[in-house]
């Protein structure tokens, strides 16, 4: 059968009728979970079934793999590509215990259970990709949609079509055709959004046409955002610029695809992030308690007023919320239009000063962490009037806005406070949300702290 597209060539093939969307995915997902669950338990339960590291053991890792994407679903899996990964997986899950089976004396155990965890798990995978290949011989295929309607687009179409253990139905493509394609062009890049929920879309393939590459940026990030699998056939692939070989790149007989890294505005990153958030700002309330009790009283008897200083800054979403630090200026009425306070302003307190310099005045803000209005580490919030001008005159500053506030953020930690470049602030705050990890917030709170260290001891 033939289908007219609503722009350009004609194709050769109707749209499928929808089968099972993004279902196909989750249950993808849930059988190499319960694979990698079945080897966990059996390796410590045959091992060391006298142990507690038999015991934490199978659970600790369990949540290493699940936290760092272990579960993901690739288009061609073979389990010896996944060997090493699974390797350093397990060796992360063995370090985290360590302490514990030291303690304990389970040090040997415990190194037991990793050793034999390994070869379980790779023949979990074994066994778990044969019944997903099964699975998708017999029907069970992720919808997708193929960016960029050239050459290479129309050969990965004509590849998916003829080879289903893939794992993809193709729907059709997003671009301006350039050739004779196999499948209907939907529309263009702008409507991206509307065509995933139409076609339940569980996959993206980039392929690259005649659109500019700064009209894909929103695009992969939307895809992204809405945590769909996203793919992307490397620049130059064809004189043999390649990607390294693992489990985020597979082969589509010759045809390099790139999985693009989810973002931290993924479902599972916000909630161990917040996780982090709740428990180390409720800490730090805890133990900075006299510190911000002294704070208050020397603000207060430093000259007349309230002892917090509030106000409005643009949060995550863009969504509008109150930040409270200690007040360091004996008036401030234009805060909300003035950009900053220079060090010698005549207004700062002797106590102003010393809380500015030491970053004391900022403690309050723990606060608004607790609640949730911010994060510990995230793009600085910005005040409702000049977010509105950057977002309109700097490219990509809304998108920010993708993730919560923080206290300090990457841009901070590579000296960008005060009066700084604002779109290289934008643009190492969204290269901190594409590759977020908790890691890299442990780094940055390092490095904040070495930096208010350091500026205490200049002065």
């Amino acid at each position: 059968m033939v289908a007219t597209p609503a722009h350009g060539i004609a194709t050769t093939r109707a749209i499928p009728a929808p089968a099972f969307g993004r279902a196909t995915t989750i249950r993808a997902k849930a059988l190499i979970a319960s694979f990698d669950a079945i080897a966990l338990g059996a390796s410590a339960a045959w091992a060391v079934p006298d142990s507690y590291a038999a015991l934490a053991f199978p659970l600790v890792a369990f949540a290493v793999l699940m936290l760092s994407g272990g579960f993901t679903v690739g288009l061609d899996p073979a389990a010896l590509d996944w060997a090493p990964w699974l390797v350093q997986r397990v060796a992360v899950s063995a370090v985290v215990l360590a302490p514990a089976a030291l303690w304990l004396g389970d040090a040997e155990k415990l190194l037991l259970v990793a050793l034999v965890t390994i070869p379980a798990l790779v023949f979990a995978r074994v066994m778990s990709f044969m019944v997903l290949r099964h699975w998708r011989r017999a029907g069970l295929l992720d919808r997708a949609l193929i960016i960029g309607a050239g050459r290479v687009g129309a050969q990965l179409g004509e590849l998916f079509l003829e080879h289903r253990s893939y794992g993809i139905d193709p729907v059709g493509y997003i671009g301006s055709p350039a050739t004779q394609l196999p499948l209907p062009v939907l529309g263009d890049p702008s409507e991206l959004d509307d065509l995933v929920t139409q076609y339940g879309i569980a996959r993206i393939v980039v392929a690259f046409g005649s659109e500019h590459e700064s009209d894909l940026v929103s695009v992969l990030r939307t895809a992204v955002t809405r945590d769909l699998e996203v793919y992307v056939v490397p620049r130059f692939y064809e004189n043999g610029v390649l990607p390294p070989s693992g489990p985020g790149v597979d082969n589509v007989r010759g045809i390099p695809l790139q999985r693009v890294r989810h973002s931290a505005t993924r479902r599972t990153a916000f909630v161990v992030k917040r996780a982090i958030d709740i428990s180390v700002s409720s800490a730090m309330l805890v133990l900075t308690a006299p510190l911000a009790l002294g704070a208050a009283s020397a603000v207060k008897f430093s000259s007349p007023g309230p002892v917090l200083f509030r106000q409005r800054r643009i949060g995550r979403d863009g969504e509008p919320f109150t930040v409270a630090k200690f007040r360091t200026m004996r008036a401030n009425s234009d805060s909300d239009t003035q950009w900053s306070v220079a060090d010698d302003d005549p207004r700062l307190t002797g106590v102003g000063r010393f809380l500015r310099r030491t970053s004391i005045d900022e403690i309050p803000q723990l606060w608004s962490v607790l609640r949730g209005d911010m994060s510990l580490v995230g793009p600085r919030p910005e005040r409702p009037g000049f977010a509105k001008r950057y977002a309109e005159e700097i490219a990509g500053y809304e998108d920010r806005h993708r993730f919560p506030a923080g206290l300090t953020g990457w841009a901070q930690v590579h000296g960008l406070r005060g009066d700084t470049s604002i779109s290289e602030r934008a643009r190492l705050d969204n290269e901190y949300i594409e590759q977020w990890s908790p890691w890299r917030d442990i780094v940055i709170l390092i490095r904040t702290v070495a930096e208010v260290l350091r500026s205490a001891l200049r002065r």
